[in-house]
Order: C-alpha cells, then sequence, then structure tokens
C-alpha cells in the first residue's frame, strides 16, 4: 500500500509561470487554485491557464485544481471546462451537502469543509461515491464561528477526521499555515496535527515543503519500533523482549508507521 500524499502546493490559477516550479518542488500534490487566490476579474485567464497546463504536462506530481464554489455561475464554468481535462482531482470548496457534489465529470473530488453546516454534514459528504478525500478550510471555519482556541479547531479536526475514516478515505490533511517564514510555528502546528491523527498538510510556499515533511515522517526511533513488533508478529511472538504486548491493533500501527515512513514491512 503506497502512502497517502504528504504535502500539497497552492499555486495561483492567474501565476502560470510557477506552475512548472511548483510540479518541481518536491510536492506530492501541486493545486492550481482559482478561487481564493485569483482576484475576480483574472479568473477566466486563471482557468485558461489551468487548462493549459493540463494538456501540455508530460508527467510529474500529482495536479489538482480548486474550483470556484459550484453554486455559483463562475464555480459552474470551471467544473464544466475541467471535466475530462486531464486533472487528477477537483478541490471544491464551501462544500455543506453531498449535493453538491453531484458535478459533471468523473476527476475525482476532494471536499473542502468551511462551515459548521458542512462539519455537521462531513459523515455525508465523506461518502459521497465521487469523493477521493476531504479537508477542513480552517480560516473560513474559524472565522464563522469566532474561534481562537487551538482546542477548539482540534474537536471540528476530530470530526472530519473521523467522517473520512468511516468512509474509507485517505487521512485528512490539514489545512494551510498561513505565516510563511514561521517555521517554528508551522512545525509545532503539525506535530500537534499529527498527534490527533491528521497527516500531511497544504502549503502556500514552497519553503514550508521541508517542515512539513519533518513533522510527519516517523523518526528513526519510532521506525526501530516499529519494525520491531512487524518481526515479532512475523514469527508469531505475543511479546516484545522489554514485555510490551503484540496484538492486532498494534501491528496495525507499526505497519502504518513503515508506510508512512516509505519502508516495506518485514
Amino acid at each position: 500500500m503506497s502512502a497517502a500524499p504528504l504535502t500539497w502546493l497552492y499555486v495561483p490559477g492567474d501565476r502560470p509561470e510557477r506552475f512548472a516550479k511548483a510540479a518541481g518542488s518536491g510536492a506530492d500534490v501541486v493545486i492550481i487554485d482559482l478561487e481564493d487566490a485569483v482576484a475576480a476579474e483574472r479568473k477566466a485567464e486563471a482557468l485558461a491557464n489551468a487548462l493549459a497546463y493540463l494538456g501540455a504536462r508530460e508527467g510529474g506530481p500529482a495536479v489538482h485544481v480548486r474550483v470556484n464554489d459550484p453554486a455559483t455561475e463562475r464555480g459552474r464554468a470551471d467544473v464544466a471546462a475541467l471535466a475530462g481535462a486531464g486533472a487528477d482531482g477537483l478541490r471544491v470548496p464551501k462544500v455543506e451537502s453531498p449535493r453538491a457534489l453531484d458535478l459533471p465529470g468523473e476527476t475525482p473530488l476532494y471536499a473542502l469543509v468551511e462551515s459548521a453546516a458542512g462539519v455537521l454534514a462531513a459523515p455525508a459528504i465523506a461518502a459521497h461515491p465521487r469523493v477521493a478525500g476531504i479537508a477542513l478550510g480552517e480560516q473560513d471555519l474559524a472565522a464563522e464561528l469566532s474561534i481562537t482556541a487551538e482546542s477548539a479547531l482540534d474537536h471540528l479536526r476530530l470530526q472530519v477526521i473521523l467522517a473520512a475514516a468511516a468512509a474509507g478515505l485517505p487521512p485528512v490533511p490539514m489545512s494551510v499555515y498561513p505565516h510563511v517564514r514561521d517555521e517554528e510555528g508551522l512545525l509545532a502546528s503539525c506535530v500537534r496535527g499529527r498527534s490527533i491523527g491528521l497527516y500531511g498538510r497544504a502549503a502556500i510556499h514552497p519553503a514550508q515543503l521541508p517542515v512539513i515533511r519533518r513533522a510527519f515522517r516517523p523518526s528513526a526511533e519510532e521506525v526501530a519500533r516499529a519494525r520491531e513488533i512487524v518481526e515479532a508478529a512475523g514469527r508469531g511472538a505475543v511479546a516484545l523482549a522489554d514485555g510490551r504486548f503484540v496484538d492486532a491493533p498494534v501491528v496495525a500501527r507499526a505497519r502504518r508507521v513503515l508506510d508512512l515512513a516509505g519502508e516495506e514491512a518485514p
């Protein structure tokens, strides 16, 4: 089983000169943004840029496109134009019900939950047959709910994590960290997210990618411990030398650590 994407890099759709640089940044997924990063008068141009890039690209990382809200005329035009255009995924903003995902085309959809209504509907959204992933839009959500405490955001994150897991979706990546130069803050935020079950993160600048990888990749100690557990399970052992009990959930968690580290399980 291949690991889920770890890094997702946004690039504004009206800056086509940055598309190739983003693809060469080492990000697992490049997201061409037609929504928040683009002024209203340049959205048609941004869509044309995305279509041109998708039509000409050869290899490289997965490319997703964040469309405008499909409830708007601009969003519907984005979705219609991108159907069959070769994107590896469409990121759909402001999803509040599974009906919002009944869109033309067959491109996998990544639902962005950015409101209280969206959080409450997260299980149904995650279960939609076109949905390949789900994530929180934390900035909009925090503004709507007047949230300033990280603990309150953790509660909302856990609801989406549970919805994704119940639907058999990949782990939920973290929302963007807006302070590009604050590497310590980014690292601490990623470590907190990892501790509650989030995996990977969207970035707004290539400089954030190494910090995200560092936060989410298992340490050498974690990998060694996981390898020991899997090897013991393969021998039929029920306990390690230090007395730790090895049962199926422990082994599954150890295999997950090896998968995240890019290692083949023994």
